[in-house]
């Protein structure tokens, strides 16, 4: 029989490091809710004492997630562990994820604490942490860097303070697949009460390796992966979960290992983070990414049209791709719409929310004569952000003509009071965000604006990311409709609403 690979996924956490990926309470506990219905087996919701809204959502989320064990970061401080332990008195399963640094360089530089100092304090937070629950994970931080034999000694103590998992972390992306899991093999080897615990691997893609080094280490003993929905986190990323439980699914040959993960909400997950976060998967993304199952060269259609495995090694259907796209039209009934929706990975926590969303399709059944998957997905994730918006968009007034300067005519409903400004400048989505800035006084700088098409055809909704500056924080913003300008002026909207809403936070990295 072949062991049982758990998949520790850390997109509510790491993946929330990444800049302008914050999310509030309700999108993790959203994105928690497809997690658990996908079989992740550990979900890590946050890191609980970073602020008073990072608590409030690890609590949120151990309170509403019962089939997946639910788990909180902490430095191996008092404190932090105190905050975690508090956060996930409602799970039904929880975990405790306690790290300190163990590289040189961390521990003189960032800690100066001795290496002896390092070992006393891992010990401790370990102890303090069985406290709470018995379930405790320890990371020496920058362990890829980090001296082997110092690794040893401090693991070997974390275990017989009771730490059920070891996780290796590669923190800068720095190791190569063979070293990094000759590591792994050598810690499982040298340290005496390894058998005592689950080691599990932690990579960073600054290299592009995060997957790579991860399936190096499940080939060397590695029985976790901590990973992130579409690979999302700090700098270049983390390791993909979809890439990791395919690759682990469809080389059997090679590992004898498998996940619990049911495949077929992948494509689901990876499209409600995106959303969440905006964060759009690139076409060429493994398993995800709209041509991952595309084939254009007239030698691959003919050999699949023949025999599908001649240049497919995966089922589309297996991640949740549906052949048959083309499921709405403006006749379609309620029950249809919720139906299909369900079909789809989204449920609905409130009869207001369902109502919401299915007017907004009405409205869009009116403009487009097709209705995709891609189009519902986005009509939910719209309606899940207006619920929280304190800026509305009451109306948009638009003339362009060549020649001559765009004019914008913008109103607003600022918590709960309409306001109106004009703006004209060159162009229609620049004089749109000159009007709102003007409007709302507030001091933003746009970093990014992107445009991209949800489906097919001139009809297609639209969809923009923005990215903003406000006191040195990155926010990102994301709007949708059939009017690209419209969609702009709701993305823009949607990351000033972030703004407002905004709690300071500390992320620690591992």
């Amino acid at each position: 029989m072949s062991d049982k690979l758990i998949i520790f996924d850390t997109t509510l956490r790491d993946g929330e490091q990444s800049p302008g990926a914050s999310m509030t309470k309700d999108e993790k506990v959203r994105i928690a809710k497809v997690l658990e219905k996908m079989r992740v087996d550990v979900i890590e919701a946050g890191f609980a004492i970073a602020s008073p809204g990072d608590f409030e959502a690890v609590q949120a989320v151990a309170n509403t997630v019962k089939d997946s064990t639910i788990c909180s970061l902490a430095r191996a401080l008092d404190k932090d562990i105190d905050r975690a332990g508090e956060a996930l008195k409602g799970a039904n399963s929880a975990r405790i994820h306690t790290f300190i640094a163990t590289s040189d360089i961390h521990m003189k530089m960032k800690l100066q604490m001795t290496p002896d100092q390092v070992v006393e304090q891992a010990v401790r937070a370990v102890k303090r942490a069985k406290k709470y629950t018995d379930d405790v994970e320890f990371s020496p931080e920058d362990a890829g860097r980090s001296d082997e034999d110092f690794l040893c000694r401090v693991i070997e103590k974390a275990i017989n303070a009771g730490a059920t998992t070891i996780n290796i972390p590669d923190t800068v992306g720095y190791n190569i697949p063979h070293q990094f899991g000759a590591t792994i093999k050598s810690l499982i080897e040298r340290i005496p009460n390894s058998d005592k615990a689950v080691f599990s691997a932690h990579c960073h893609n600054d290299l592009g390796l995060a997957v790579a080094n991860s399936l190096s280490a499940v080939l060397n003993g590695a029985r976790q992966v901590e990973c992130t929905i579409n690979g999302l986190g700090e700098r270049a990323g983390n390791t993909a979960l979809e890439e990791i439980v395919m690759a682990v699914r469809t080389r059997q040959d090679e590992f004898n290992c498998d996940t619990n993960i049911d495949a077929t909400h992948i494509l689901s997950a990876s499209r409600l983070v995106s959303s969440v976060t905006g964060f759009i998967v690139q076409p060429n993304k493994a398993i995800v990414g709209a041509n991952a199952f595309a084939h254009e060269a007239g030698i691959h259609q003919d050999g699949v049209l023949k025999h599908r495995e001649t240049y497919e090694i995966m089922r589309a259907e297996d991640v949740g791709w549906n052949a048959n796209k083309l499921v709405m039209g403006k006749h379609s009934g309620r029950n249809a719409f919720k139906a299909r929706l369900v079909e789809l990975g989204v449920e609905f926590d409130s009869e207001e929310n369902l109502n919401d969303a299915f007017r907004r399709f009405k409205e869009l059944a009116d403009k487009k004569h097709e209705i995709f998957d891609e189009d519902l997905q986005a009509l939910v994730s719209e309606t899940h952000v207006v619920q929280s918006e304190h800026i509305k968009l009451v109306s948009l007034k638009v003339t362009c003509e060549t020649g001559e300067k765009n004019q914008a005519t913008v109103v607003l409903s600022v918590d709960g009071t309409e306001k109106s400004m004009t703006a004209e400048t060159s162009g229609s989505v620049d004089a749109t965000f000159r009007a709102i800035n003007k409007l709302l006084d507030m001091q933003v700088n746009l970093q990014l604006y992107s445009v991209s098409n949800v489906t097919q055809g001139t009809d297609s909704l639209g969809e923009v990311n923005v990215r903003l500056e406000h006191n040195g924080r990155i926010i990102n913003g994301q709007g949708a409709d059939t009017d690209i300008v419209i969609a702009s002026a709701k993305a823009y909207l949607h990351a000033l609403n972030k703004v407002l809403a905004d709690t300071d936070r500390a992320h620690p990295q591992i």
